[in-house]
């Protein structure tokens, strides 16, 4: 996986990828409306791509943390940020093989890295991990493809989610806020229907007295 996306990014402008944003605007909504405190800890999953940090630095976030898998999409998204990359943590790493401190992020970002895991054993992993890495009580922002958006994209399949099929991935450990749908226009022209979903994280005594996980 991580020769592809190198690859992916090595070959194409940020601005010509499927996927890309001018601005993330409907991310950034989200973060705002749940009243985020400036000072909360924030991870981008898959981010090197996102202008998501530099967004929230503008309004006042400082403590963002962005992590990719490929140090080209890393390299790409510090130089357009300047000398405010400096102001953001940048990990490069599979995020089924991080390993972060135990609630670590009071926000967890996610715009189009789980719909790529295919096998169910990939999304168990990101769970466990993303379950760590929360802090409890802590917020879960995820866009997929919804059951209306493509089935594969930048040349690897990936699956599509309903709200309920995607609560049902994370978990009962895992309140449902809410969710809203997205028609995301390609720089060709082309529409994609993203879904996005807001989910908090049980606090570890109701986790624990209810037998959930």
């Amino acid at each position: 996986m991580r020769t592809h996306w190198e690859k992916v990014y090595s070959n194409k402008e940020i601005s010509a990828l499927s996927w890309f944003q001018k601005r993330a605007e409907r991310s950034l909504a989200k973060i705002i409306e749940a009243k985020i405190p400036f000072d909360a800890s924030i991870l981008d999953v898959g981010g090197g791509a996102s202008p998501l940090a530099g967004n929230l630095l503008e309004i006042g976030y400082r403590n963002i943390s962005i992590l990719d898998i490929s140090s080209s999409a890393l390299a790409t998204a510090q130089m357009a940020l300047g000398s405010k990359a400096k102001d953001v943590h940048w990990i490069e790493s599979d995020i089924l093989t991080s390993d972060f401190p135990a609630n670590a992020y009071d926000v967890w970002h996610d715009r189009a890295v789980f719909h790529f895991l295919g096998k169910p054993e990939d999304r168990q992993t990101y769970v466990r991990v993303l379950l760590r890495a929360l802090k409890p009580g802590g917020l879960v922002v995820m866009a997929t493809f919804s059951k209306e958006g493509p089935m594969q994209c930048s040349g690897l399949p990936v699956v599509r989610y309903s709200p309920e099929k995607l609560h049902a991935e994370l978990g009962t450990s895992f309140v449902f806020l809410e969710s809203e749908e997205e028609s995301h226009f390609t720089p060709t022209g082309a529409f994609q229907k993203f879904l996005y979903c807001t989910f908090q994280k049980l606090p570890i005594n109701l986790i624990m007295s209810s037998g959930l996980k």
